[in-house]
């Protein structure tokens, strides 16, 4: 891939964003500090995923990060943040610390709701926080030397940014539990084993040739039909057999449209790679 592009002037003080081609890739660009998540990143992440999901250029989204690890989690910056807000009455308090838990929760599940794939690339440790997220994207690779911790519990906390909720549904939930109430960690090998990863790698270089692999692969196909096969799958994790062939036949009256179709079919005859329109953008650009 080429013609490389940075949101960097973006002011992100946590993370960077570029472009290769049609492919978005957000990278944890903290290594001094093991790219923990500070009360800015908190901001920044869903701005940037929301940005690059409103935009509609990309296909896919990678993320990824730089230093020796992925991240280590929540910085301890937030905990001392929400630490000075134990002071007013108990049902105040309550309903403050109710509110801050869903914003931050909502910084993951803009990964969930985003259009496009998003695909984990991680290296070195992840911990906390970082599994929160990981959880939450559509596909995970890791490096041999990756590991992974549920640290929560071990911090006298429950983990509350998405973990409890999705891991189970990726790994068998007797171990999910096992790693919740334990908050041991769990290597690369046996983050294969059971699924929570799709493969491991000798090194970063070679997990980020393949990730991008497979990422130019999903971004040949039509976008339309790629958010749509996302948007199924996430429904039928939380929805009956019923209602999810239910909702599959109502997007399918709206979004069976031939144009992709016969551009799909056209380029396998002529054995050549489709070229589709992109998505249109969102919401903020409504007169578009």
């Amino acid at each position: 891939m080429s013609k490389e592009t940075s949101l960097k002037e973006s002011g992100f003080e946590s993370l960077t964003v570029t472009y290769q081609e049609n492919i978005a890739i957000v990278t944890l660009d903290r290594p001094q500090a093991l790219n923990s998540m500070t009360v800015a990143f908190w901001e920044e992440f869903p701005r940037a995923i929301r940005s690059i999901d409103d935009e509609g250029r990309a296909r896919v989204i990678i993320l990824q990060a730089n230093g020796k690890h992925f991240s280590a989690g929540m910085d301890l910056q937030v905990f001392n943040a929400m630490g000075k807000s134990f002071r007013a009455d108990p049902a105040r308090r309550a309903e403050q610390m109710r509110r801050k838990v869903l914003l931050l929760q909502d910084a993951f599940n803009v990964l969930e709701r985003a259009r496009m794939p998003v695909i984990a690339a991680v290296h070195g440790a992840a911990i906390g926080g970082a599994v929160d997220l990981l959880c939450a994207c559509d596909m995970r690779y890791c490096t041999q030397d990756a590991y992974f911790c549920v640290k929560e519990t071990q911090l006298g906390m429950t983990a509350d940014l998405g973990t409890l909720q999705r891991l189970p549904r990726l790994i068998s939930p007797g171990l999910a539990k096992e790693l919740a109430y334990t908050g041991r960690n769990f290597s690369a090998e046996e983050a294969l084993r059971t699924g929570f990863v799709n493969q491991v790698f000798a090194d970063k270089a070679s997990m980020y040739e393949e990730v991008a692999a497979i990422a130019a692969t999903i971004a040949q196909h039509s976008p339309v039909a790629v958010s749509g096969t996302k948007t199924m799958i996430n429904y039928a994790a939380d929805h009956s057999l019923h209602d999810s062939l239910d909702y599959m036949a109502t997007w399918q009256a709206g979004m069976f449209q031939m144009e992709d179709i016969q551009t799909a079919m056209q380029a396998q005859q002529k054995q050549n790679i489709p070229e589709f329109s992109p998505l249109k953008p969102g919401i903020s650009r409504l007169d578009d």
